[in-house]
């Protein structure tokens, strides 16, 4: 673990180079979206304290509440729980320690092909082998929604389908930024939109999260960082992983080709108020996982596990929301 929590914070010299550009506005909407729901809370609260006996209770009972999250014992490396409507730490473990991010990468690579390729965009699949070795699932000349690939892709989690995602955008990528490289658009794009987010323990070297070596991972953040990062696709862009709350999927191909995936979090069905998550699993990361989730009507809340094993992270999960839940009813 030591080596893990040692590695850079930024993208290894001559790995990934970002030319100079425009700003971006993707804090800007997030930082809007959470004013506006903490506006809308301390709108609430005061029209709701009119009566000062009413105002002195509430006030006693938060001095008494019960820090639901104390004691609690988690598998894994770092973990850490956001109230979205708030901006308010629920609870952190070792939060900015740089650990590998595995197939929670393809929440950003999501994000950057649907810069470019719109959901009804069809792609033809090319032939092509997989980049883990497993079984090709999406045949040559089978034709999909850009959507559809996303849902396969982000559902299953599938590697195949971020290379087939990454292919699909890279020229529309480059394009939009032409002073970048098209063999290394894709990847650049997802390092920017990090930057721009101000994910300081993140980078990214491919679109898939395998593991590059024994030793190197291809992907490293912090909980911190990913809890940031779910934030900005459920606030911004939640049409493009909603089918993530299904446990399994069928997609159709436009000659009546149906492809079916299962979704790989085991305890999907169990999570109250599920909105968007995301599961990611290698021998360097560990088992992670990341979800948001409502606690109450427009109470989001983004949990985030990481380096536990492949079924501590669901146990550390439960043990999250649980605590989640019991503290926001007590501190409303």
């Amino acid at each position: 673990m030591e080596e893990i929590q040692h590695i850079k914070e930024s993208v290894p010299s001559g790995a990934i180079t970002r030319p100079q550009k425009q700003p971006q506005r993707f804090l800007g909407i997030v930082t809007l979206t959470l004013v506006f729901f903490a506006s809308a809370e301390l709108t609430v609260a005061y029209l709701s304290n009119i009566n000062p006996t009413e105002s002195i209770a509430q006030t006693a009972a938060a001095a008494t509440a019960v820090d639901t999250f104390a004691g609690i014992s988690l598998t894994a490396e770092s973990a850490y729980v956001l109230d979205l409507t708030t901006n308010r730490t629920l609870y952190s473990l070792h939060p900015n320690v740089q650990l590998p991010l595995a197939s929670l990468t393809k929440v950003p690579l999501a994000l950057v092909v649907s810069e470019v390729l719109l959901p009804d965009t069809i792609v033809t699949i090319p032939p092509h082998e997989t980049p883990d070795g497993g079984p090709v699932r999406l045949p040559a000349g089978l034709q999909l929604r850009i959507q559809d690939l996303l849902d396969f892709t982000l559902v299953s989690s599938s590697n195949e389908g971020a290379k087939l995602l990454s292919d699909a955008a890279s020229a529309g990528l480059h394009r939009k930024y032409p002073e970048v490289d098209r063999g290394i658009v894709v990847i650049w794009r997802m390092n920017d939109l990090a930057k721009d987010l101000g994910l300081a323990h993140t980078y990214f070297l491919n679109s898939n999260g395998l593991d590059l070596s024994t030793t190197q991972a291809s992907a490293y953040g912090s909980a911190r960082d990913v809890a940031r990062l779910f934030g900005f696709a459920a606030s911004t862009s939640l049409s493009i992983f909603e089918q993530t709350s299904r446990d399994t999927l069928s997609i159709r191909g436009l000659k009546g080709e149906t492809i079916t995936a299962s979704n790989t979090d085991e305890i999907l069905s169990s999570v109250p108020g599920f909105i968007i998550g995301k599961t990611g699993y290698t021998d360097l990361a560990g088992g992670n996982l990341a979800i948001v989730f409502e606690v109450g009507p427009a109470r989001p809340v983004v949990a985030v596990v990481l380096h536990s094993t492949a079924a501590g992270r669901f146990e550390d999960m439960k043990k999250l929301i649980t605590a989640t839940q019991a503290l926001i009813a007590q501190k409303p």
